[in-house]
């Protein structure tokens, strides 16, 4: 497992953009998916996207593609997820994730908040 420590969360109004980090430490394996997801007040935590550490292919859920862009900084061991025209629909606690694929994701961080408003 790697530990997991995602910044950049915070309240924006509804078309704007916000960018999330999230700083690994630990072991990186070149198998290693990095993803992101997010739960909403009462509901079920959901994928959002995820990036191959090695690389960099992407996947996106259907509720955020030409929005969101996820990528990698493997110098600095950090992921971003870039997100832009934010709808108050995304609003959620937003974790980041990891895994040695093609197990499931055993590595979580402490979550972020992102809060948009209409």
């Amino acid at each position: 497992q790697v530990e997991l420590v995602e910044s950049g969360g915070g309240l924006v109004q509804a078309g704007g953009s916000l960018r999330l980090s999230c700083a690994v430490s630990g072991r990186t394996f070149t198998a290693y998916h990095m993803g992101w997801f997010r739960q909403a007040p009462g509901k079920e935590r959901e994928f959002v996207a995820r990036i191959s550490w090695n690389g960099g292919d992407t996947y996106y859920t259907n509720s955020v593609k030409g929005r969101f862009t996820l990528s990698r900084d493997k110098a600095k061991n950090t992921m971003y997820l870039q997100m832009n025209s934010l709808k108050p629909d995304d609003t959620a606690v937003y974790y980041c994730a990891a895994r040695v694929f093609p197990e499931s994701w055993n590595s979580w961080g402490q979550g972020t908040q992102v809060t948009v408003s209409s």
